[in-house]
């Protein structure tokens, strides 16, 4: 397994970690996900260490705190061989207080988060999404407090906007704080705009992007092809899809090169999609899922090759779509704004 260093940071992940939405399924949505138990749950996490694959993520907010209990029960005595990646903002309950970023949530949902993973500090902590009601210095000093008690080790976003990070970066270097070593980011080949405005960013600041759902809820599994149904057993089809509304006619598009593609390789649809990913600028880590053994496995086997240059250009081609302003009239001075190094 490949390591790469989390961005302005220390620490080194592997390029692929363990997503644990899939765990306890506590309603309708993330029962569409899947509902892995504690037992299960440990064979998961053991194949996963056996390939080299040491981090895994959660969020407070998946079924409603279920799974991190099940990651906490599942690790038992492992704690010290893996990374925990957890997350709070979204709403954990009904009050006024019970969601968002500032202080007086984020002590609590830390807190909170750290008694259902049964340990004493979080790896990497993120900040789910923007809180655009708290000031952005409100919550990193409250979370440069928790890296400085030792309950945090390094702290993380999600699902920000360029100008969410660039000011929150701006802030913590003005004030010394702790910054954003990296962000948990919406990217694939189905789904391209994080290279609009966020890559160059991230490559600019030093920011490691984590990618969440690579294969854009299972679009990109393979399943989806062509003059064919649509999977019932698709999140998509159970309502556990969570992204754009679907431009199909592009879908199809992109899978009849993946399967071109997967045959020049020996790969599968899924793995090609996950290693494209890889090679892409600023990627530190994809984060994947699976409901089983089967679906792990072969998820896992998506990293210790590489797609040819010829391979990824292909690829590109079958996904571009026009970029939205400003990004179309920068794109037309590349000398002012060239693009990141795809190859």
């Amino acid at each position: 397994m490949e390591y790469r260093q989390l961005g302005a940071s220390g620490i080194k992940v592997p390029v692929l970690s363990f997503g644990t939405a899939t765990f306890g399924g506590g309603n309708e949505f993330f029962k569409a996900w899947g509902e892995t138990g504690v037992e299960e749950a440990k064979t998961l996490i053991n194949i996963c260490l056996e390939e080299g694959v040491n981090l895994f993520d959660t969020a407070n907010v998946y079924s409603k705190g279920l799974s991190e209990e099940i990651l906490g029960k599942a690790l038992g005595g492992l704690r010290n061989q893996v990374l925990i990646s957890t997350k709070a903002t979204f709403p954990m309950a009904d009050g006024p207080n019970d969601f968002g970023s500032s202080r007086f949530h984020l002590t609590q949902a830390c807190e909170d988060s750290l008694r259902r993973l049964n340990t004493d500090h979080i790896d990497i902590y993120h900040m789910h999404g923007f809180d655009g009601n708290t000031p952005v210095e409100e919550t990193l000093r409250a979370l440069d407090d928790l890296v400085t008690s030792g309950k945090v080790r390094y702290i993380a976003c999600s699902n920000f906007s360029g100008w969410h990070l660039m000011k929150s970066l701006s802030a913590s270097e003005k004030h010394g704080w702790c910054r954003y070593v990296g962000h948990q980011a919406y990217y694939s080949l189905l789904n391209r705009e994080f290279e609009w405005e966020l890559m160059p960013l991230a490559l600019d600041q030093n920011v490691g992007t984590i990618v969440w759902s690579p294969l854009s809820a299972g679009l990109l599994s393979g399943k989806f092809k062509r003059n064919q149904p649509k999977p019932e057993s698709s999140r998509l089809s159970q309502g556990g899809s969570q992204g754009p509304e679907t431009n199909f006619e592009l879908l199809y598009n992109i899978v009849d090169v993946l399967e071109e593609v997967a045959e020049e390789t020996g790969k599968s649809v899924a793995q090609v999609s996950l290693n494209w990913l890889l090679q892409r600028p600023s990627v530190v880590n994809i984060v994947i899922g699976a409901r089983n053994e089967e679906q792990l496995r072969q998820n896992l086997a998506a990293a210790g090759w590489n797609l040819t240059s010829e391979q990824v250009k292909k690829l590109d081609a079958a996904s571009e779509v026009p970029p939205i302003y400003p990004y179309w009239h920068q794109r037309g001075n590349q000398k002012l704004n060239p693009n990141p190094k795809f190859y």
